[in-house]
């Protein structure tokens, strides 16, 4: 009995070793919030069928937990602790007509990048913030509080209209300006369910709204203040004809408040996310929030844990017979067929952040073969996709699937954004990641590895 009980305590003094050694080298103290968002996680990757002490989940929990109390750190900071002490003396013109610096000249900053957590899914959503304000009292502030300012808000669960709001409101109590005048371009990934994306090849992966908000010289709309704003806007490409009225602003601009049926959900699984928002400061019951955890639920569970690759086996070896019925082609003239631009759509392991991209895949045939369709190809990339996964291991996984198609000599390149890239602290907007598997002739034929990067475009669409 006795060395039962030592045998338990060694294998759970093993666990919190190693889930401390995970806290120090993530370099993140240890919350009680943050406790409770590892256990709800835990939760969710039992519910989608996975094993929470396999590698590469491990660590999963502590990475979410991170992630998330980064990301809503707004919740924990104060705007006057901000603005404080960050206000100067600027007296712009002594005479003469016209406005200046403190006496009623425009400020404008432009293309701030901020990311926020959506309120009614908790996906991610960018945002490119423009701000301008008119001083008054010869008070100028620090432009660098603006973003901040701006970022304090953004790092809490969002919507387009009260996000550019309340940074809009905030400004005008810090400040005390003549007036503030905001305007956001947020874009909001949209994700195909597992079933749809076998079906719509067109899928389109975003959703663009484009807000404003005004107080003080800005509040009327047709005030001649916001032409001059505006206009130090279209300098840098922004459409400010799509900008949404107040009074119709899209209430459903999140893709999964489209969904008028949402179905039975794991109750606890459900519970857990409720867990989480609590956790990152927020009331579950407010009523923007009612939904939210069976969305995210629905949304989590198209990565459920199954052997897709069975339904794959049948296709795939019946595709490989007919290949080898056409008999010998070895004497045919050979040439590599591309395939570009197929979509992708996954869930990064480490984070439960979702990535997107594009898949190139390049075979060496024979004029003998036909080429497999790009549907089923497409259909290949989809059945990797909708898992957890790493990128490197989606675009073996692609790689080794689609050699059983077309005959071994396979090469895949793999391009893709993440989101865990601007949701964690990191915020390296528009980087994109690449990664590369070859097979057959492609790994000891330079050459080839090279006709084929030729024919992958300079410029490909990965969702944004």
């Amino acid at each position: 009995m006795g060395a039962l009980n030592e045998g338990h305590f060694n294998v759970e003094l093993e666990n919190r070793v190693n889930h401390l050694g995970g806290c120090i080298e993530l370099g993140f103290e240890q919350e009680p919030e943050t406790l409770a968002i590892e256990d709800a996680v835990k939760v969710l990757l039992q519910g989608l069928g996975e094993d929470v002490n396999r590698e590469g989940l491990r660590k999963t929990p502590l990475r979410v937990a991170k992630a998330l109390r980064e990301g809503t750190r707004g919740y924990r900071q104060k705007v006057k602790d901000i603005v404080q002490g960050a206000l100067f003396p600027e007296a712009g013109l002594e005479s003469g007509i016209g406005h200046a610096g403190g006496v009623g000249g425009l400020v404008v900053v432009r293309d701030l990048d901020l990311f926020s957590y959506c309120e009614s899914c908790l996906l991610p959503f960018q945002v490119k913030c423009h701000v301008g304000y008119v001083p008054s009292g010869q008070r100028v502030v620090g432009l660098s509080k603006l973003s901040r300012v701006a970022d304090v808000f953004a790092k809490r669960l969002q919507e387009p209209q009260r996000l550019a709001d309340e940074v809009c409101s905030a400004l005008q109590l810090g400040i005390k300006p003549t007036g503030v005048a905001v305007v956001l371009q947020c874009l909001h990934i949209h994700f195909p369910n597992f079933e749809s994306a076998f079906l719509d090849l067109n899928h389109q992966g975003w959703v663009k709204v484009l807000v404003t908000s005004g107080s003080g010289v800005f509040e009327n709309e047709k005030a001649d203040i916001w032409g001059d704003f505006l206009s130090l806007l279209k300098f840098r490409g922004i459409d400010v004809e799509k900008t949404h009225p107040r009074d119709a602003a899209d209430k459903c601009w999140c893709p999964s408040q489209a969904i008028s049926k949402v179905g039975p959900s794991n109750s606890g699984m459900t519970l857990a996310v409720a867990s989480i928002l609590q956790s990152l400061g927020e009331d579950p019951s407010r009523n923007e929030l009612l939904g939210t955890p069976t969305r995210f639920v629905k949304w989590l569970m198209n990565f459920k844990n199954s052997n897709l690759e069975m339904k794959l086996n049948g296709f795939v070896f019946g595709q490989m017979d007919a290949l080898i019925s056409n008999g010998n082609v070895s004497h045919c003239d050979e040439h590599i067929h591309s395939e570009l631009n197929l979509s992708f759509w996954s869930q990064c392991e480490h984070h439960l952040l979702p990535f997107h991209g594009v898949v190139h895949i390049g075979c060496i045939c024979t004029e003998a073969i036909n080429p497999i369709r790009k549907s089923f190809l497409q259909s290949i990339v989809h059945f990797h996709g909708f898992k957890l996964q790493v990128q490197e291991r989606l675009t073996r996984q692609i790689a080794e699937t689609a050699s059983l198609l077309l005959g071994g000599d396979v090469m895949v390149v793999v391009e893709a954004n993440h989101t865990c890239m601007i949701s964690r602290g990191i915020e390296k907007f528009g980087s994109n990641t690449a990664t590369v598997a070859v097979l057959g002739r492609f790994s000891t034929e330079p050459a080839a590895r090279a006709k084929f990067f030729q024919s992958i475009p300079n410029s490909t669409t990965t969702g944004g």
